[in-house]
């Protein structure tokens, strides 16, 4: 690792439903640390022990205080620094399920600002980190509160400025970080957005002295970028934020939450540039985030070659050769085999490097058919070849166990991605045989779900606590009973039991807009992509 960096290292989030198992943790971090890394922040909205809020994380899969012990002090002797980076503002929505907070709710997954009750929760989370974790710092996130002061609080206050209200919330929260010893960083996008109409990364020259201003002395700021391949906007923001004359923070993106696989690609086209700028600009504290948005259905691991690459074209080694023979020797595993690992979403047509045409068509409903008119006719030969491949290379991994799930989805796919199309070819042609034989498919694309749905659990249980997991069953057992349902029904039809198939009747429209077939969106919304209706 360059010397010139302090803190060199990942966020892991164990909040969206996934909370890595202690032992899977330490080993992950072994990991890094022979990469070069030196620091890991446990993103934990809510799945954390909090003293005094027994329904903090409640069924969640919350770290014990004796488990957050056990995973520092390893770290630490292993000279990994780990940093609690929790949430203080928004980002909150799973506890107000729960009556105890609804109270001091503002709106959407917002605390509300102002209320005692809420900074005597803030409390018992900084008591209760302070007595497991080593480290002075503490991140406490503060991003997109997008609606700040727009739900009780207006009720309670009337409307005021959100800077205002922001400003007056951090001030208090730093105050409770100082008292227990932390110094916090936090995400900088609200400071931007709010003066900017809601835009954050800009090539403009945004900040002035009234927003720096607003900015109370003692927290330092990240800078996020995930979504840049060129060096002007990380040279830019990088710069916006350096005139807040505290240190900056630099996050960028392990892209592991775009569904079921990674975005090797596009995490090594972006951060390549984006190291390059945090080097020569002195960018001392480094981060790579790695989301788990709507599930987080992608292994941390299948982002190795990444995260690997990330501390080379750091210190400046930008020869991919040179940083596949380091990888090989640093981990035992083969590199283009480990980048294989984005192919459930490299099918034809190629249609963006952060597809993840896996997941949407993987719950595209077969009689809805949402994204069909999207569906290209080369990829179900795509993701069989896929399969192939993956199958071979989970031989000689010792992640063998994700490159099998993933062979699973691609075998799955190759007969579902255009059942939808087949299915209302053979209705429209109302030939029974034709339609009987898609009631096989159906049978069959059944089969290949349940292939599937075994080996994503063994990924998960290995990796996870099992908490979370249920709502994966959910949607996967869903998904199973429509599939049995639809084709009973085709079967149904084709006996001349019922005369219409309601859904099949209806027309065609793009999802996009008028004239966007063939171009497959990005979705990580399962409820939006399994139906229309509201789920």
């Amino acid at each position: 690792m360059a010397s010139t960096a302090k803190r060199f290292g990942v966020m892991l989030d164990m909040s969206r439903n996934a909370v890595m198992r202690p032992t899977e943790l330490k080993k992950f971090a072994k990991l890094l640390r022979s990469f070069g890394y030196n620091m890991i922040q446990l993103y934990t909205e809510d799945t954390y022990e909090v003293d005094g809020e027994p329904y903090f994380g409640y069924m969640r899969g919350r770290y014990t205080k004796e488990e957050l012990r056990d995973i520092v002090e390893y770290c630490d002797s292993i000279g990994m620094e780990v940093i609690p980076c929790i949430q203080t503002l928004a980002h909150l929505n799973r506890i107000f399920i729960y009556d105890k907070y609804k109270r001091i709710r503002d709106t959407n997954d917002i605390l509300l600002a102002g209320d005692e009750r809420t900074y005597e929760l803030i409390d018992n989370m900084f008591s209760t980190l302070r007595q497991v974790f080593k480290t002075d710092r503490i991140h406490i996130g503060m991003d997109e509160a997008h609606m700040l002061g727009l739900g009780s609080y207006l009720d309670k206050h009337g409307y005021r400025n959100r800077f205002d209200i922001l400003s007056e919330h951090l001030a208090r929260v730093i105050e409770i970080a100082r008292k227990y010893g932390f110094t916090p960083i936090m995400w900088s996008d609200m400071f931007f957005r709010l003066a900017n109409h809601g835009v954050y990364s800009t090539l403009d020259d945004t900040i002035n002295d009234e927003i720096i201003s607003k900015c109370p002395e003692g927290v330092e700021l990240v800078y996020w970028d995930y979504y840049h391949n060129t060096r002007d906007y990380y040279d830019n923001m990088i710069h916006q934020h350096k005139k807040f004359g505290r240190d900056c923070w630099f996050a960028g993106g392990a892209w592991c939450w775009n569904g079921f696989a990674p975005s090797n690609k596009w995490s090594l086209e972006s951060m390549s540039v984006a190291m390059q700028s945090c080097a020569e600009q002195g960018i001392e504290n480094i981060f790579f985030t790695m989301w788990g948005d709507n599930g987080k259905e992608c292994s941390f691991y299948s982002l190795l070659p990444s995260l690997f690459a990330f501390c080379r074209m750091y210190e400046g080694i930008t020869d991919e050769a040179e940083i596949k023979r380091l990888f090989k020797e640093a981990t035992g595993e083969d590199y283009d085999a480990m980048l294989a690992l984005d192919l459930p979403n490299r099918v034809s047509p190629d249609n963006s490097i952060l597809s993840n045409v896996s997941k949407v068509m993987l719950y595209n409903d077969p009689f809805i058919g949402t994204f069909d008119n999207a569906v290209n006719e080369d990829a179900p030969k795509d993701f069989a070849a896929h399969a192939e491949l993956l199958s071979e290379y989970a031989k000689s991994s010792a992640f063998g166990y994700i490159f099998e799930s993933e062979a699973a989805l691609c075998r799955l796919l190759a007969v579902k991605y255009d059942l939808g199309v087949r299915t209302r070819k053979a209705y429209a042609s109302r030939d029974k045989e034709a339609i009987l034989a898609m009631v096989a498919e159906y049978a069959r694309t059944a089969e290949l779900l349940e292939d599937f749905y075994a080996r994503f659990r063994e990924l998960w249980m290995r990796e996870n606590k099992p908490f979370g997991f249920e709502v994966q069953e959910l949607r996967i057992g869903g998904l199973l009973m429509r599939l049995r349902s639809s084709g009973e029904r085709l079967a149904a039809f084709a006996k001349g039991e019922i005369d219409v198939i309601e859904e099949l009747e209806e027309p065609m429209l793009d999802y996009l807009r008028e004239g966007s077939c063939g171009k497959m969106p990005r979705l990580n919304n399962w409820a939006t992509i399994a139906s229309p209706s509201a789920i």
